[in-house]
């Protein structure tokens, strides 16, 4: 019998970073010190043992939601590698009510049949994203074109950077179709633009902002949208 290896509680840790125990709920943990990730896991095993008596599991979901923000919120103090000071505004030319809003996101939707196939490869899985999320870094994106009428059924959903359960069991969580069309028949939006449109943000990010996104501003303009929804991920 293969004697056990031993692991740090960082290299324990970075494991659930695109590691050997690569989960993507958990990868958080990669920003915390070795006596925090002490700290989240006696806490999260204390939660455990008073939810096995009470069957009341929302304290467990407040635990892991409080350290996964706290970990973000330290990993991000004082960076700005994603701030830009040129940010271009543009004021509406009629009013929202009139107006034609179409919706663009980066969750690595595309629908069934019209798979983008990334890096070449026909019927990736999750688990292959997730693998080669390096590679798709240095790729310029994808965008994947989704009528807005498509069943829900006829989704799919792909992305190496963040863990897509949510995605695929509801759709909505982001790739808001249904709440974008309330608005409309509220009357709050003029109309929803026919097609929606998603890529994988774990992208090149120089390549989408100096190169794909301005082309794709043109081909919102010459279908005449007025307002673009966009939901990053």
């Amino acid at each position: 019998m293969a004697e056990p290896t031993l692991e740090t509680v960082r290299e324990f840790a970075d494991s659930f970073f695109y590691g050997s125990r690569s989960n993507l709920d958990m990868k958080f943990l990669r920003d915390l010190s070795p006596t925090e990730v002490g700290d989240f896991f006696e806490g999260l095993l204390q939660h455990l043992a008073t939810t096995l008596d009470d069957g009341d599991a929302g304290r467990l979901v407040d635990h892991v939601i409080e350290w996964q923000r706290h970990a973000y919120t330290a990993h991000l103090d004082g960076k700005a590698a994603f701030a830009y000071d040129d940010v271009p505004r543009a004021a509406m030319s009629k009013p929202l009510s009139n107006a034609r809003v179409a919706l663009i996101t980066s969750s690595g939707h595309f629908v069934d049949g019209a798979d983008p196939q990334p890096l070449g490869v026909v019927d990736m899985t999750q688990e292959e994203a997730e693998r080669r999320v390096g590679e798709f870094l240095r790729e310029a994106p994808t965008l994947s074109d989704i009528p807005v009428d498509t069943p829900p059924s006829h989704l799919r959903v792909r992305h190496g950077g963040y863990p897509v359960t949510a995605a695929k069991s509801d759709h909505n969580v982001n790739l808001p179709l249904d709440a974008l069309q309330a608005l409309q028949r509220e009357g709050m939006i003029g109309e929803v633009h026919h097609t929606a449109r998603s890529f994988v943000g774990a992208t090149s990010q120089l390549r989408l902002r100096e190169g794909v996104a301005p082309e794709w501003a043109e081909i919102l303009r010459a279908e005449q949208v007025d307002a673009v929804l966009l939901v990053p991920v």
